[in-house]
This record gives structure tokens, C-alpha cells and sequence, in this order.
């Protein structure tokens, strides 16, 4: 019963890779046995669907909040995890995948929740503005940067083939396409004293043409530059970090205009609700901003929100020149109407007009 209770829960609208995780935690422990019978009633499971990126982080942040709630509350929390590019996990929970935990890489997949009537619009108004991490667009390179690659600039260079993912599909995607559009603002800012909009969508256009593949998340278009694919990929910063501390064999070229990246969290309350599990989901949200979890999260390349972590990990971010917040292209609103609109600009490079 509880296995069948899991896959109710997950829904038709899971992605594949929930439902093997839940059948999986079925049939086995975490040691690998045969799982035994929940010892309590009052043992719960938390379903969480999140962005891929965050993959790594919530390896090493899930075990520590469920030890924390055990010693405080006597009680155990299992967890079922979902992870796939932002914006196909919010519409699959909006869709009927009933996560508890919404953890995304951009505001507007968070505001899809809130207009389905999912989730409260007050999680704006928590610690941090919701947001539990944070990262910039930056460029990795082929080890020692063969290329020469300085910059936005250098990914118009006619041999320089680049990745970044679709858009569509990846909240990563359309952090990466902000911060190309953005510094192609600052630049005609600084040539002509104003932004041009004009001019940044022919710098965008001018990098989306030497662009070599479109996945559908951060992870598997890093997954691909790993493969081979291209020259240069534009991504998170906190991804590039993670694998180099890993061991692979990167450069980070940080551009002199880049955009500051903040990724939310949020209670799915319908669903939590509904679930009895409320408490423990609050609670789980709450951790994310704690300094045990902003430590995790930093570890893992991510820049931390708490400024007492921040301050601890200072030396390990290199600062741009010109940082610049999703306020300087007039906040999300804006942007998914003159960027992400079915005329927008984005869509306006995409179709070469």
C-alpha cells in the first residue's frame, strides 16, 4: 500500500525518472535490502521536484535535514526526488506530479505554481526573497582555454562553437540567454549612453549563431560539452566549480558583464497539505536557508544567500565587473514578455527575423 500510495502521488505527469526512484525505494532500503515496514505511523514522505542542477547539492542536503528531523522530532522522512530542467518540472507538477517541495532555477517556474492555485504567493516574502542559492553565467572552456575566449564577445568569433540549453525547457537556458542579452544592453549603454535594445538582439543573434546544440537542461548540456560538443559552453557557475572539484579539467572565464542567477524554493502547499506533510515541508524549506544547508549548497559552487556562509566562501567566487540583477532588464515580468513572448525577441533570433 504505501508503494502504491508513492506512484499516486507521483502521477501521470512524473517524469520517468521519479517513477523508477519511487519503485525503486518500494523495493529496497537504502543499504540495498528488502525495505521493512515503516516502524511508525507517523514516518512520512516528502515528494520534491527540482531543477537538474540542484541534483548534486540535495545529494549531501537531504541526508542532513533527515537527521536533523529525526533527533528533533522522533520522526523519519523518506524522500521521492524528481529531476529535470526547470520549467518541464513545473508545468509536470502543475500537470499532476504531486510534489511536496518545489526547488527551481528561475522565479517565473515558481510563479507557475502560484497561478495554478499550488502554491501561496507570500513564499516571495520569506527568508532571502525565497531564493536559497545563487550562481552567475560564466563560460567554461576546454582545458587552458584554446580558444583564447575573454568573453561574450568571443562567442561571435566565426570558430567558436558554443553550447547552451533550450530555453524552452531550461530555466538555466534562459539565465544564460539573459545574461548575453544583458551584457549586449550594457555594451550599447556604453558606446551610446543608453540601452539599445536593437543592438543587444543582434549581439544575441551574432552568439545564437555559432550556437552547436540546444539541450533541454543545464545538465545535459553539460553532460554533452563533457561528450565533446562544442567549444564553449555558457552555464552556471556553480556547475563548472562542481566539476572541476571533481577532477575534470576546465577553465572558467568569467565575462566582464555577467548576470546574478537566484534560484527559489517553496512549498508546494495544495499538495503538502493534502498529504498530511505540511510541518515537515515548511521545515524542510526553512533548512535550505540554514547555515548547515547554505554550507552544502557552497560546496557544491553554488554562492550562498546567507551572508555569514557568503562571507565564510568569499574567496572562492570571483566577482565580475559588472554584475547586473534580473532588475536591470526590467524583472521577470518584462522579460518573459519581451524576450519569452511568442514574439519576443528570443523567439525573433530563433526564427532569424
Amino acid at each position: 500500500m504505501r508503494c502504491m500510495s508513492i506512484f499516486k502521488r507521483l502521477g501521470a505527469a512524473a517524469l520517468l525518472v521519479s517513477l523508477v526512484l519511487a519503485a525503486a525505494a518500494c523495493g529496497k532500503s537504502e543499504s540495498g535490502t528488502a525495505a521493512a515496514p515503516a516502524s511508525s505511523k507517523a514516518d512520512i514522505t516528502l515528494v520534491i521536484g527540482a531543477y537538474s542542477v540542484a541534483k548534486d547539492a540535495m545529494a549531501d542536503i537531504i541526508p542532513a535535514f533527515k537527521a536533523e528531523w529525526k533527533a528533533k522530532t522522533g520522526q523519519t522522512v523518506a524522500f521521492q526526488e524528481s529531476y529535470e530542467a526547470s520549467g518541464t518540472q513545473a508545468r509536470a507538477i502543475v500537470g499532476g506530479f504531486e510534489a511536496d517541495v518545489a526547488l527551481f532555477a528561475m522565479e517565473g517556474d515558481m510563479d507557475k505554481l502560484v497561478q495554478a492555485g499550488l502554491t501561496d504567493p507570500a513564499w516571495k516574502k520569506g527568508a532571502d526573497g525565497g531564493m536559497v542559492t545563487r550562481s552567475i553565467v560564466v563560460l567554461g572552456t576546454r582545458s587552458g582555454n584554446p580558444l583564447g575566449i575573454g568573453g561574450f564577445e568571443d562567442l561571435t568569433r566565426p570558430d567558436v562553437k558554443v553550447l547552451y540549453p533550450n530555453p524552452k525547457t531550461s530555466g538555466g537556458a534562459q539565465w544564460d540567454i539573459n545574461a548575453i542579452y544583458g551584457a549586449g544592453l550594457k555594451r550599447s549603454e556604453a558606446e551610446t549612453g543608453h540601452k539599445d535594445a536593437a543592438a543587444a538582439k543582434r549581439f544575441l543573434a551574432a552568439v545564437h549563431k555559432n550556437i552547436e546544440s540546444m539541450d533541454k537542461s543545464g545538465r545535459a548540456s553539460m553532460a554533452a560539452f563533457e561528450y565533446g560538443v562544442g567549444d564553449v559552453i555558457v552555464t552556471y557557475e556553480n556547475e563548472l566549480l562542481a566539476r572541476i572539484a571533481q577532477g575534470v579539467k576546465y577553465d572558467i572565464v568569467v565575462p566582464e558583464s555577467t548576470i546574478l542567477i537566484e534560484n527559489p524554493a517553496a512549498v508546494v502547499q495544495r499538495n503538502a497539505d493534502r498529504h498530511g506533510v505540511r510541518e515537515a515541508a515548511d521545515a524542510f524549506v526553512a533548512f535550505l536557508h540554514g547555515e548547515k544547508a547554505q554550507e552544502l549548497f557552497a560546496e557544491h559552487g553554488f554562492r550562498p544567500v546567507s551572508a555569514t556562509v557568503a562571507a565564510k566562501w568569499k574567496e572562492k567566487f570571483q566577482e565580475p565587473k559588472d554584475l547586473f540583477n534580473i532588475g536591470y532588464l526590467g524583472g521577470w515580468d518584462e522579460v518573459r514578455k519581451t524576450l519569452y513572448s511568442k514574439r519576443g525577441i528570443w523567439y525573433q533570433v530563433l526564427s532569424g527575423t
